[in-house]
């Protein structure tokens, strides 16, 4: 998303190939985009990179994704009707540069169209040979749901990733979206793992006010429940010996069901600050700091998950990814019902 300066924010052309260089060079093999990202000009960057490295486009796993409407005024220009489905994965081919699509993600839910007829679109796409696998972005998890399982009952090729945003800032996806993609066999692709920067090292309590966001070029300041896991994530990162991001993107990575994170560099420093993630390994103790100062209120059904926990443990039940415990059994003795 932060390929092409047409938003105001993203990255030039010579960056975002700087970039792009970097991430293949340090054994980088998944690069996420989108038809709508910077009006096209993401898959068109992304595309004239792969295009002259043909043996690298073969190691990459490239993914796009479809909803987005670049032709405002045509009612099929975007969404995810049929017409527009096909219409857009065209249109990315032709971006992209490439003959197919590893991972077609269906950016957001369409309530103007089916949900089968959507479906049935993907799995002709996957059967064409035009996309390699299917993933469900930002929608509901009832919606998410019903989408895996009609299409795993009518025999369509299911989705096998969910994208939803998640980070030490934003948990509530543990709730529901996290065990129902882990039910359903969705690998789980955080988005915003260091939530729009506030988890980036550069707000803090000393600058607080006083920052700008980059894409927004406002003011930006943390409420005073986001400083307080900023501090313990600092805490952590000083530790670790190492910056407040990779500590962020470290403890995402590392949460149930998660198979890969996503990251937005727009510049090639920010690339290597993230990248720094991948090495780090933080403690039990770390961990359980960082998840006590940011446990989220999940409300029904994971807090009354969490307290029906004991009676659970029989099944060997996890409740946010940890194993429950076992309450003794009644005293044989008084009357049961």
């Amino acid at each position: 998303m932060t390929f092409g300066e047409e938003w105001g924010w993203g990255a030039s052309v010579a960056d975002s190939e700087a970039i792009l260089t970097e991430y293949a060079e340090r054994g980088g093999n998944f690069i996420d985009t989108a038809n709508i990202y910077t009006n096209g000009h993401s898959e068109k960057i992304i595309g004239d990179f792969l295009s002259v490295r043909p043996a690298l486009r073969d190691r990459i796993v490239l993914a796009t994704k479809f909803f987005g409407n670049l032709d405002i005024g045509n009612p099929n220009g975007g969404g995810a009707g049929r017409k527009a489905i096909v219409k857009q994965c065209e249109e990315s081919l032709r971006r992209l540069q490439t003959d197919y699509i590893d991972l077609y993600w269906l950016h957001n839910w369409d309530r103007t169209a089916p949900i089968e007829e959507t479906l049935r679109a993907m799995d002709d796409l996957v059967a064409s040979g035009k996309v390699r696998y299917l993933g469900l972005s930002d929608l509901p998890a009832w919606k998410a749901a019903q989408a895996q399982t009609i299409a795993h009952f009518r025999g369509y090729a299911p989705a096998i990733a969910l994208q939803a945003e998640y980070s030490l800032l934003a948990r509530t996806v543990e709730g529901e979206l996290v065990p129902m993609a882990q039910e359903l066999g969705l690998g789980v692709m955080p988005w915003g793992p260091l939530r729009g920067g506030k988890l980036s090292g550069k707000y803090t309590r000393a600058n607080a006010g006083s920052q700008k966001s980059d894409r927004t070029n406002s003011t930006t300041g943390l409420t005073e429940s986001e400083y307080a896991i900023v501090d313990v994530v600092n805490e952590v990162a000083a530790e670790v010996g190492t910056n407040t991001a990779a500590v962020a993107l470290a403890w995402v990575h590392s949460r149930p069901g998660v198979a890969s994170t996503l990251i937005g560099a727009r510049r090639l420093d920010q690339l290597k600050a993230n990248l720094d993630g991948i090495d780090v390994v933080l403690s039990s103790d770390q961990i359980a700091r960082l998840d006590a100062v940011s446990k989220p209120i999940l409300n029904f059904p994971a807090d009354n998950n969490r307290d029906l926990a004991p009676s659970l443990a029989f099944a060997g039940a996890t409740v946010d990814g940890i194993k429950t415990k076992a309450i003794p059994m009644l005293e044989e003795s008084g009357t049961r019902y």
